[in-house]
C-alpha cells in the first residue's frame, strides 16, 4: 500500500504546529497503525529529519498511551480498538490519513502526537485508596460479591484511560472516564468505606482540571475502545449527589446554620 500521512507536527507547547503531508510506501496491509509510523520515522531518520513523536508502551490496547484522532476520529474508523490495535487493512491503497493529536483544552500539545495527559492521573489521585485489611491473600470466597455487581465493575475497570472519550466529546468532558473509575470501585463491597468522598474528591477535581462539562451526545462511549457504557455516568451523578446531600449537614452544622 503507498499512503499519504498529513501528520501534525509542532515541536513544542509553546510554538505553532502545522499539517505537514509524508509518504508512506510499501505498507503492509497487515501492519498495525503505530508500525506503519514506524517505518515513516526509519525514513525520515535516514533522511536525517526529525522523527514524529507520538506515545506509545505496550502495543496491546492495554495501556492507554497510543491514541490519536486519525481522520478525525479518535483511535481510527475501527470501533472497540485502541490506535495500536488498527490494522492498515482498514484503508484502501492511495488514501490520504490526517492524524493528529487528542485535542482539548485539558490536554496541552507537548510536541506532535504527544499530549500531557497528567490530569486524568490527579483525578484518579484524588480517588484515594481503598480500606481492605493487607496481609495474606484472603480466599476468593472471603467476601461475597454478587454477580451483577462483580460483572458492572469488570466492565467499569475496563478503561485504559487513555483519553479517547476527552477527544471525541465536542465538550472535551471527561465525565466518561471519571464514571468508570468512581463504578468500578464503588459498585464492589471494598469500595464502600470511602464511596462517598471518592465521588467527592474525583468529581472535583475532574472540574478544577479543566475539562468541559457533559451534555449527553454520547460520542465518548462510542469512541471509547473499551465500550464503557453511559450507564456509569449516570450512576456517578447519583454517587455524587448522594454524597454531596450527606455532607451537607456537616458543612451546615461545623458553619452554625441549620
Amino acid at each position: 500500500m503507498n499512503l499519504t500521512l498529513k501528520v501534525w507536527r509542532q515541536p513544542s507547547g509553546e510554538a505553532r504546529g502545522r499539517l505537514v503531508s509524508y509518504a508512506a510506501q510499501g505498507i503492509s496491509a497487515d501492519m498495525s497503525f503505530l508500525e506503519m509510523l514506524d517505518v515513516v520515522n526509519e525514513g525520515l531518520i535516514e533522511k536525517g529529519e526529525e522523527p514524529i513523536a507520538f506515545d506509545h508502551d505496550c502495543r496491546e490496547g492495554i495501556c492507554g498511551s497510543c491514541g490519536v484522532m486519525i481522520n478525525g476520529m479518535a483511535h481510527g474508523p475501527m470501533a472497540g480498538t485502541a490506535t495500536c490495535q488498527l490494522h492498515m487493512r482498514s484503508f484502501q491503497d492511495g488514501d490520504t490519513i490526517v492524524v493528529e493529536p487528542w485535542r482539548a483544552r485539558a490536554f496541552p500539545v507537548l510536541r506532535d502526537l504527544v499530549v500531557d495527559r497528567s490530569p486524568l492521573d490527579r483525578i484518579m489521585q484524588a480517588g484515594g485508596f481503598v480500606s481492605i485489611a493487607t496481609g495474606n491473600a484472603p480466599d476468593a470466597h472471603a467476601i461475597l460479591v454478587p454477580k451483577e455487581a462483580a460483572e458492572l465493575a469488570m466492565d467499569a475497570a475496563q478503561c485504559i484511560g487513555c483519553g479517547a472519550c476527552v477527544a471525541a466529546c465536542p465538550n472535551a468532558s471527561a465525565m466518561l472516564f471519571t464514571a468508570a473509575k468512581v463504578s468500578h470501585l464503588g459498585l464492589l463491597p471494598q469500595g464502600q468505606p470511602e464511596r462517598d468522598r471518592r465521588a467527592l474528591g474525583m468529581v472535583t477535581q475532574m472540574d478544577l482540571e479543566g475539562f468541559g462539562g457533559c451534555t449527553n451526545y454520547g460520542e465518548c462511549t462510542t469512541a471509547c475502545p473499551k465500550g464503557i457504557s453511559l450507564e456509569n455516568i449516570a450512576r456517578m451523578n447519583r454517587d455524587f449527589r448522594t454524597a454531596a446531600l450527606r455532607a451537607r449537614p456537616e458543612s451546615a452544622g461545623a458553619g452554625g446554620a441549620p
